[in-house]
């Protein structure tokens, strides 16, 4: 997240960046947004708008941060590591 946002937003960048290929279920998107929020990684407050219903904003932490860019090495560990499985040169 670059900003602050709200699930709904959360939601539609989600389906944006998957080319609508993807979307999380509310509940779904909640549940991970509570474990994210119990395990520091995130905070949220109440938004102040004026109309309309309030919104609960969400904002990344450090920790949230860091555990971003070590997950994200993770991944491209794992991503290499099953390119060299799958990709057979020889085929």
């Amino acid at each position: 997240m670059k900003h602050d946002s709200y699930g709904y937003e959360i939601n539609r960048d989600i389906q944006k960046k998957t080319l609508g290929k993807y979307e999380f279920k509310e509940a779904t998107l909640y549940t991970a947004v509570r474990r994210l929020e119990q395990g520091g990684c995130i905070t949220s407050y109440w938004g102040d708008e004026s109309t309309g219903a309030r919104r609960r904003y969400y904002a990344i932490t450090e920790l949230g941060r860091e555990t971003y860019r070590s997950l994200i090495k993770d991944w491209e560990t794992a991503r290499a590591l099953i390119n060299n499985l799958i990709y057979v040169e020889d085929i």
